[in-house]
């Protein structure tokens, strides 16, 4: 009798990390990185790489990431949130490009959802931030 999966070295669906830090410390790196790791530790991926963009106008991490994405049996790309792809025009291009070579697009930290009618917002000093080279895809607001 064969062992259940679960007692296996079952390697889960590979995927790569992209993260696009212009003005981040080393700390926020390493931390973003992290996150990546335990995503996808909890959800069964198998994290092979993350690719890292330090500069707002450099693109050499994304093309990077779009030739591992050919690589076959690559899932997808894990991301901590939209922002990381760039700016609203900008990411959804790449966007299209990652959806393009056939892999999926899995977003820690999902896009934001318009509030429903009637909603209180919190008192501006209780209002959480996203980082300052995140912006929201859609909107452009920070």
């Amino acid at each position: 009798m064969e062992p259940l999966t679960e007692h296996r070295g079952v390697v889960g669906p590979v995927v790569y990390g992209y993260l696009r830090l212009v003005r981040a410390s080393s700390a926020r790196q390493e931390a973003l990185t992290a996150s990546l790791a335990e995503y996808c530790r909890q959800h069964e991926l198998h994290l092979t790489g993350v690719f890292t963009e330090r500069s707002a106008s450099a693109t050499v991490a994304f093309t990077g990431l779009l030739d591992v994405l050919a690589l076959p049996d690559t899932y997808g790309v894990v991301l901590p949130a939209d922002c990381h792809l760039g700016t609203n025009r900008i990411a959804a291009d790449r966007a299209r490009r990652i959806e393009a070579a056939g892999a999926r697009l899995l977003l820690i930290r999902g896009a934001r959802r318009p509030r429903p009618t009637g909603h209180r917002t919190a008192s501006p000093q209780y209002r959480p931030q996203p980082g300052p080279q995140c912006r929201d895809v859609r909107t452009g607001h920070v």
